[in-house]
């Protein structure tokens, strides 16, 4: 038989060479018949050459005495390791590697107590003992290959980033990004729990989504951190929302627990960041991630595109270094290459890069229409003050109700009793019995809005998620906290709330009082819900006006505002740049000199360059008998108007000396009856040129505070009043 064979115990990755810690070890012995029957080689051949590469692993790395190789290589069969004669010293080290990690996996298989976790350290065990018998690489076989899910959690969160806070100043906005980073970072190194402790914690969750995605996350993530010899990938590149829906709850609940734990141990620098600003991160990602209508998931997104997207990318930071037999530390991989997903280009749209370079101009927050001291000046949205003093926690927004299931907490009743007191105030036409009734109702749910501790405004609305709406009761802030944005601010929180339920309409009777806020918010009495789905559900108020919204899951309601702010502001630097390209002096008209009175818009030089098309030109009658009938109609409407009477006949000489001499073209309502009774106007543009001379030789004649001139003026916009309802012209100028 072959007998004992001694090898140097432990694992080659886990000590350098020469450690001391090896000089100390005893040898141990291992036994032909025990590795054949634990199952680690399946026969004679296949022990000879694991066993051999474990000796030869032994002896490169922990410079084992020769004397045992020597006495181990006599009792082998030359056979067994005459195929290792030409293998390169590089490929050598690659299957000495993937030796010690079989090694590891059959311990671990061995200690491991969870049936699925076992279960895939077995397979990859089998896996990696192949790739030694056949000298081949290994590749995990699966029905699919990594990434398994678009867009991934990276992107997910860098879209995140771009949606809710591109619109901060660059310092803040860097903020964000660390606290993406520090996020992502975590979701890497994250120890997903088993699907066995799932279903004890979770047990209607989709247990096999969980199961297939715990599988590949041990493949290609967790197991690859301490075996060198399988491919590693990033946890946050390869899988997407399903993923990050299954973990985002627990892991946000350990990560807020251990930092309020540790809260001592961090510097000052992260302590804000992490005690402060990394749980309402937390929060409004989660909102986003349980979702159903978040755009961050969509690959549509615009900040999916490399142009669009703030770089978000995490450092390799494993939480043990490794290392192989050759004695090089894990490189970490590169990370996977994102497939860009850009919208679908419309004609005319603004080429991105253009924005990024005007934006890179614009990031001074006084630059964007006057600093952010200046709050109530005329060009401040309505909310901003109010969302600035919420960043800075002076105020909070919270939904709450009553409710018969649970005993309701003692702070949300005294929020309850101060709704109750403000609709009271507020809403004087309403009994406060009716009041109290709805706020108190269970079904009711209201958004609050708390300054100091106090409740100083809200919206009352009840949901119907089976008929597709919402139907907003009352709506009121304390008199003197208005005029402030905080209406304005409620109402786009409320909307976003209702977002992330998936109900996209509003519905509310106001009052006269009321109608000017609701239209100013997206209202209208345009109801978008059909009738049959809000009939008999919303309570009818007599003197009052229906009125409905529907909402846009796309836009960020609450920061609205400054969005269309910055987009003003990017479409006039970029009025700036195209003015600064066609800017050119072109000299004087001079055909006025020569007696001209009017020439084309479109021959003044230049005018063509800035982009300027010709408007207000109205269809032309081809029918000679319409052509006339209408003009007819029209010249029949001008002398009967109260203003005709200075230009029914032509002007005498007597009456006005030196007129002849003035005006060289002159002109009169009679002379036209008289042409258009001969046809003469066999095209719009006669006779609108025409009945133009009559009006501007009078302003040129008389002065401008005379009666003729005002006459002029009334009945040359009379004129075209009538013009354009006839559709001879389309816009008057």
């Amino acid at each position: 038989s072959l007998g004992p064979v001694s090898v140097m115990a432990g694992r080659a990755r886990t000590h350098p060479p020469h450690h001391p810690a090896w000089t100390s070890n005893p040898t141990l012995s291992i036994c032909r018949s025990v590795l054949l029957a634990d199952g680690m080689f399946q026969n004679s051949q296949e022990l000879s050459i694991g066993v051999f590469l474990v000796i030869v692993t032994q002896v490169c790395c922990l410079s084992v005495p020769s004397a045992l190789y020597v006495c181990f290589c006599r009792t082998l069969s030359g056979d067994h390791v005459t195929h290792l004669e030409n293998v390169s010293e590089e490929e050598m080290n690659r299957l000495l590697g993937i030796v010690l990690d079989v090694e590891y996996l059959y311990t671990c298989v061995h200690k491991e107590e969870d049936a699925d976790t076992k279960q895939v350290y077995f397979s990859l065990f089998k896996l990696l003992r192949k790739c030694i018998l056949q000298m081949g690489k290994p590749v995990v076989e699966a029905q699919e290959s990594p990434p398994f899910e678009k867009p991934s959690i990276d992107q997910g969160v860098n879209n995140f980033v771009q949606y809710k806070f591109s619109h901060l100043p660059s310092k803040e906005r860097q903020t964000i990004v660390e606290l993406a980073k520090m996020f992502l970072n975590q979701i890497n190194y994250w120890q997903l729990e088993t699907p066995s402790q799932r279903r004890q914690r979770a047990p209607a969750d989709d247990a096999a989504g969980y199961k297939i995605n715990y599988t590949r996350w041990l493949c290609y993530c967790n197991v690859p951190q301490f075996c060198d010899s399988l491919p590693r990938y990033e946890t946050t590149q390869i899988f997407g929302r399903t993923l990050l829906r299954s973990v985002f709850t627990v892991m946000r609940k350990q990560l807020l627990e251990q930092a309020r734990q540790e809260k001592d141990k961090l510097p000052p620098e992260k302590r804000t960041l992490i005690l402060t600003h990394f749980p309402k991160f937390l929060s409004m990602l989660e909102e986003e991630v349980y979702s159903q209508s978040s755009p961050i998931w969509s690959e549509d997104f615009l900040a999916g595109s490399s142009v669009g997207q703030i770089p978000i990318h995490t450092d390799i930071c494993p939480l043990t270094s490794s290392v192989c037999a050759g004695g090089e530390k894990r490189r970490p991989p590169e990370p996977l290459a994102h497939e860009e997903t850009k919208k679908p280009r419309i004609v005319g749209d603004i080429p991105m890069e253009l924005i990024n370079e005007v934006m890179a101009t614009i990031t001074d927050p006084a630059s964007m229409l006057g600093p952010e001291t200046n709050l109530l000046s005329a060009h401040s949205a309505r909310d901003e003050a109010a969302r600035l003093e919420e960043r800075r926690g002076v105020i909070e927004f919270h939904v709450i109700g009553n409710s018969l299931n649970q005993k309701p907490n003692k702070r949300i009743l005294m929020w309850l009793v101060g709704l109750q007191n403000v609709f009271s105030h507020q809403l004087p036409r309403m009994p406060k019995e009716y009041i109290t009734r709805l706020v108190f109702d269970p079904k009711h749910k209201t958004l609050s809005l708390i300054k100091d501790g106090r409740v100083i405004g809200g919206i009352c609305f009840r949901m119907f998620p089976s008929q597709g709406f919402t139907e907003i009761v009352f709506c009121a802030v304390t008199s003197n906290e208005q005029v402030k944005g905080y209406g304005t601010h409620l109402m786009n929180h409320l909307k976003e709330y209702h977002i992330k339920h998936d109900i996209l309409n509003f519905l509310t009777y106001a009052d006269e009082y009321a109608i000017g806020y609701f239209k100013k918010q997206g209202f209208s009495k345009d109801i978008k819900v059909p009738k049959a789905k809000y009939v008999g559900y919303i309570k009818d108020y007599e003197g009052a006006t229906l009125m409905g919204c529907e909402l846009n899951p796309s836009i960020p309601y609450t920061e609205f505002s400054v969005i269309i702010k910055k987009q003003k502001e990017i479409i006039k630097k970029l009025i700036e740049r195209k003015q600064a390209q066609i800017r050119k002096v072109y000299p004087g008209l001079s055909c006025f000199k020569e007696g001209v009175r009017q020439i084309p818009i479109e021959s003044i030089p230049g005018i063509r360059e800035t982009g300027w098309k010709p408007v207000g030109k109205g269809k032309e009658l081809k029918d000679p008998d319409q052509l006339y009938s209408t003009l007819k109609t029209i010249l029949q409407h001008v002398k009967s108007h109260q203003n005709a009477w200075p230009f029914m006949e032509p002007v005498k000489k007597t009456e006005a000396p030196g007129y002849y001499q003035v005006i060289r073209f002159p002109m009169d309502l009679k002379t036209m009856s008289e042409r258009l009774k001969s046809r003469y106007y066999t095209t719009r543009k006669l006779f609108m040129a025409d009945m133009q001379r009559i009006f501007t030789n009078c302003r040129e004649y008389n002065p401008p505070e005379s009666e003729y001139y005002k006459c002029a003026n009334l009945l040359e916009k009379f004129f075209y009043t009538k013009i354009k309802e006839t559709g001879l012209i389309e816009k008057i100028n």
